[in-house]
């Protein structure tokens, strides 16, 4: 698209959710539930003028084996062991001789990676019940099935190896999107409403589909396109908010590409990089970022402690050794802050955490059938109280993590407990890490009315700013107050001596959120950053935090 349009802008404000068999136990009725928690959160989805053309909706699954087997034997081709073969649900373009074109360049990709195609299947879909708009643009949906070359040591590896492989059938056709590509899970979305997605793909309805595990989303794009790959889930995780800090995150994420050593990649690193797809909506961006960090050796939950951090540095509760795992990566990376709620799961692990503010609703409960059932709000699932064993909200910073190989909930400080005695953070920063303590204020000088008439105009101070803004401030110790719009003119365009703060101008947030005051909040905000070179985000060392910390930019 041309014109107006500008992919920096897609920000959503949506209803996800997830349910869980906490002991790994799957059945046909967690996808079944799953699918009713969607149709419940149907109005945190939108819609256009269009009412059966929807801002998007899916539910990611663990891969329902049973079904697939079946299936893939009808079309001619065999399946290996569970957990031994990839899906790749691929969005190929509908246009004429593509199809043919797309299978022979994905099978040469796969064949240059060394590893086997097993076959193709064209997922069924019923698409009577969706609207013109979303039909026009429907893509042609494929499942195409590998088993890499090698055996792994552990699952971590194998879902590596498919992730490279994604990214490099993404690099030779950028027209095709991979909505899953993994050993683990497979993702079901798609341009529709919360309604429709269960009657769209017949896999969904099919009793030989079963999971333990299920995350949906309902899309509604605030002031954007809905598409077919912009709905969620994306691979990793689906999304209720936005993250205002983007153009900062992606734009330090490509600086820090230079630095990152093959590592776990080895010769693959280069197919994997640029890290961030910029043509993707803000938590597709997001979920690359977490993807990455992932197959780079991270495991989930420290990835995204990494990415969405609690507020530490005024916490005056705060275990020190967490402390310093959060310290300690703030020298690696900047938070991907704003206000989200984020549900996830790699197949195994499925959770949800909030960002730092909490400035995001979502609630949970835990069943006496084993059952866990997050959700944006209450009542996406009739439960009768006689059954619900504990319930409860995501708080701030805290995550909910339920590990269905365990078959338990990881608490909260359990988790951040075993990351942050997993290096000796504390030790490194102490060896490393210096503070620049900032200078006393000077005393108070008299100036001569006639030299402090010239500072300011040569400073650029105007009568306006010195009457309306610093008076107050100077007299009654207030903010000034003071409208939001301007029709000042751009610094950058101006003439005349400008102070250096006109320069720059707040991105405000294109959703609803309230106000945040740096000086009553003070426990999540911060003025606090570093100086130094960063070294490689992918290795975990001492020399990472070799930086100089300022309590404020302003020396």
């Amino acid at each position: 698209m041309k014109g107006l349009y500008d992919s920096r802008y897609e920000h959503d404000g949506c209803g996800v959710g997830f349910t869980a068999n906490i002991k790994g136990k799957t059945s046909h009725g967690v996808l079944r539930d799953a699918l009713t928690m969607l149709s419940n959160l149907h109005h945190r989805g939108g819609s256009g003028a269009e009412t059966d053309t929807g801002d998007g909706a899916g539910i990611l699954l663990q891969i329902p084996d049973g079904l697939l087997r079946a299936e893939c034997a009808v079309l001619g081709f065999s399946l290996p062991p569970a957990g031994t073969y990839g899906v790749g649900m691929l969005f190929i373009p509908s246009e004429a001789g593509t199809l043919t074109a797309v299978k022979k360049a994905v099978e040469q990709v796969v064949d240059e990676s060394g590893h086997l195609l097993l076959g193709w299947r064209p997922v069924p879909v019923n698409d009577d019940t969706i609207g013109h708009t979303a039909r026009e643009c429907m893509p042609r949906i494929m499942q195409v099935f590998v088993q890499p070359a090698e055996e792994f040591s552990d699952s971590s590896g194998l879902e590596r190896a498919l992730f490279v492989l994604r990214r490099r059938v993404e690099s030779r056709l950028p027209n095709v999107y991979a909505a899953s590509f993994s050993h683990r899970t497979v993702v079901y979305k798609g341009m529709l409403t919360a309604g429709q997605l269960a009657g769209f793909y017949r896999d969904l309805a099919d009793e030989r589909a079963e999971t333990a595990l299920a995350l949906v989303h309902s899309r509604f794009s605030t002031n954007t396109f809905p598409s077919w790959q912009r709905a969620h889930p994306n691979r990793l995780l689906a999304h209720n908010g936005e993250i205002n800090t983007l153009r900062g995150n992606v734009h330090w994420m490509k600086a820090r590409e230079a630095a990152f050593s093959s590592g776990t990649f080895g010769e693959d690193l280069s197919h994997v990089l640029p890290v961030v797809d910029e043509s993707g909506s803000d938590s597709s961006m997001l979920d690359n970022a977490l993807e990455f960090l992932m197959a780079s050796g991270y495991a989930l939950p420290h990835a995204l402690l990494m990415m969405m951090p609690e507020p530490w540095q005024h916490h005056p509760f705060m275990d020190e050794k967490l402390r310093a795992f959060y310290q300690y990566h703030s020298c690696l990376m900047e938070p991907w802050d704003g206000p989200a709620s984020v549900a996830f799961s790699d197949g195994r692990l499925v959770g949800a955490i909030l960002d730092r503010n909490g400035l995001r609703p979502s609630r949970y409960y835990v069943t006496d059938d084993e059952r866990i059932i997050m959700a944006s709000e209450v009542g996406v699932l009739p439960i009768g109280p006689e059954h619900v064993l504990q319930k409860g909200r995501l708080r701030p910073g805290r995550m909910l993590l339920v590990d269905t190989e365990q078959g338990r909930i990881i608490e909260d400080h359990e988790l951040k407990s075993e990351l942050a005695a997993s290096h000796p953070y504390g030790q490194w920063l102490q060896d490393n890490l210096r503070d620049l303590p900032l200078r006393p204020p000077n005393e108070h000088a008299d100036l001569d009315e006639t030299i402090l008439h010239e500072q300011n105009r040569v400073f650029g101070y105007t009568y306006e700013e010195m009457r309306l803004l610093l008076a107050p401030m100077a007299q009654d110790g207030v903010e000034p107050v003071g409208a939001m719009g301007t029709d000042t003119p751009l610094a950058v365009l101006s003439d005349r001596p400008q102070l250096l703060f006109h320069y720059f101008k707040q991105l405000f947030a294109q959703v609803t959120n309230p106000p945040i005051d740096a000086l009553r909040e003070e426990i999540v905000t911060s003025t606090r950053l570093t100086l130094g070179r960063e070294f490689d985000l992918l290795k975990p060392g001492p020399e990472n935090c070799r930086q100089i910390v300022l309590e404020s930019p302003i020396l």
